[in-house]
């Protein structure tokens, strides 16, 4: 499988702050890929030089065969690739469906076809298609980031912390939408500082700590060594252990259920 997104050497600063050194990984082409790691590890600098919202001191970003690295975030995202940062960043004052064909608008046309799928995805902003987006859950507000990401038909989609600030019922109805998605062709990878919830749905996964990968394989390879990612990820390493080994059975039983 050949990838469609591969990070060589990056490097980016905040002044004089480095964020991420000399970081290398790649993504292929219709996996779901998590990139794992604590608070201030460098996760979210990393999706954001990718989606050309920050400028690297260094390093080169391809995404589908053309390198990115100083590609102006809108152009990045016409080439197919869609960022659903941290922290939502919906437009308030706006409604549901005004959002979504404000991010269509994006990509110079109206797309009704997509807008429909969004909405079977979501049934619940398609209920709540007229209500100001300020107003909603967290989660409510979640899926319209994902739904809003969506709209530019994306043949890749970067998650930053999608569960972050969610009730755990909202995280399954969340990443039960992660799962359709990348079910249906789209290449995910999914920042996560909460590896019980990505590593069921990854199929390999990079450990990130203060800018650097220090770890990587598939879910099966890092259970091997939990006490190392349960130091990188803040935890305890006795509830970690197992915790992966019910995960491992989760990640091969547990359906794929409709929203």
């Amino acid at each position: 499988m050949a990838p469609i997104l591969t990070v060589e050497d990056l490097s980016v600063r905040y002044g004089t702050i480095p964020a991420v050194t000399d970081l290398s990984f790649r993504v292929e082409e219709g996996s779901l890929t998590a990139l794992l790691g604590a608070n201030g590890a460098g996760k979210s600098t990393t999706l954001n030089t990718i989606a050309g919202l920050l400028r690297p001191v260094g390093g080169r970003v391809t995404f589908a065969g053309e390198d990115i690295t100083r590609t102006a975030a809108f152009r990045v995202s016409r080439r197919g690739l869609a960022l659903v940062p941290e922290g939502r960043m919906v437009v308030a004052p706006l409604t549901v469906e005004e959002n979504l064909e404000l991010s269509s608008f994006a990509r110079g046309r109206r797309r009704t076809a997509v807008m429909q799928d969004v909405w079977d995805l979501f049934p619940r902003l398609h209920e709540r298609r007229n209500q100001v987006a300020g107003l909603m859950s967290g989660g409510e507000q979640q899926m319209l980031a994902i739904a809003r990401a969506l709209m530019t038909k994306p043949s890749m989609l970067l998650l930053d912390e999608p569960s972050m600030g969610l009730s755990p019922a909202l995280v399954d109805v969340v990443f039960g939408a992660i799962k359709q998605i990348h079910a249906s062709g789209v290449s995910i990878l999914l920042v996560e500082q909460n590896a019980a919830i990505a590593l069921p749905i990854a199929e390999f996964a990079y450990l990130i700590h203060r800018g650097d990968i220090i770890s990587a394989g598939s879910p099966a390879e890092l259970e091997k060594d939990p006490d190392m990612v349960a130091r990188h990820l803040g935890l305890d390493p006795a509830v970690v252990a197992p915790e992966f080994e019910q995960l491992l059975v989760d990640s091969e039983s547990t359906p794929t259920e409709r929203l």
